[in-house]
């Protein structure tokens, strides 16, 4: 059984949990160090939900190497759970990705992505995602989204 979206929130209990750069990155907008993601090279097979709501947010399957320094993906498992923000922060014109139920910040999509998969890079911080294997996913609550996962190419 899947939760219901209104299930995916952030909680005091979810926030208090964070590490130290979890919460930077989520709440306060920072962003990790290029190259240090702990999902940066992640190739299993499941799906990445937002640190702070548990919502689900990319599939292994839409996960690419980009060569930027921070996990990749071209499209979202539920387009519902980003938000898209414009963001001109640092004098840049970029768009903010945001969870939808937790708020947390998790990066930026560009369209620089690989054209013959729709063309969008979702530059996601790993401090932002949770990652759950594929054969974790049902008891976890997440076996809906089981369709959406596939062996990494």
């Amino acid at each position: 059984m899947s939760a219901a979206p209104s299930d995916y929130r952030k909680t005091p209990e979810a926030l208090a949990a964070l590490t130290p750069e979890q919460y930077s990155v989520t709440q306060e907008g920072a962003t990790e160090r290029p190259g240090t993601g702990a999902y940066l090279h992640n190739d299993a097979p499941g799906i990445y939900v937002d640190i702070v709501s548990g919502e689900p947010l990319f599939a292994s399957s839409a996960k690419f190497e980009s060569g930027c320094g921070w996990p990749s993906f071209t499209k979202p498992i539920a387009p519902a759970h980003i938000n898209e923000l414009r963001d001109t922060s640092h004098g840049m014109i970029r768009t903010e990705v945001r969870s939808t139920h937790g708020d947390s910040h998790l990066g930026h999509v560009f369209d620089d992505g690989p054209t013959d998969r729709g063309g969008l890079r979702y530059c996601i911080n790993s401090a932002s995602l949770r990652f759950i294997p594929r054969e974790e996913m049902a008891s976890a609550g997440y076996g809906a989204y089981l369709d959406q996962v596939e062996d990494v190419r």
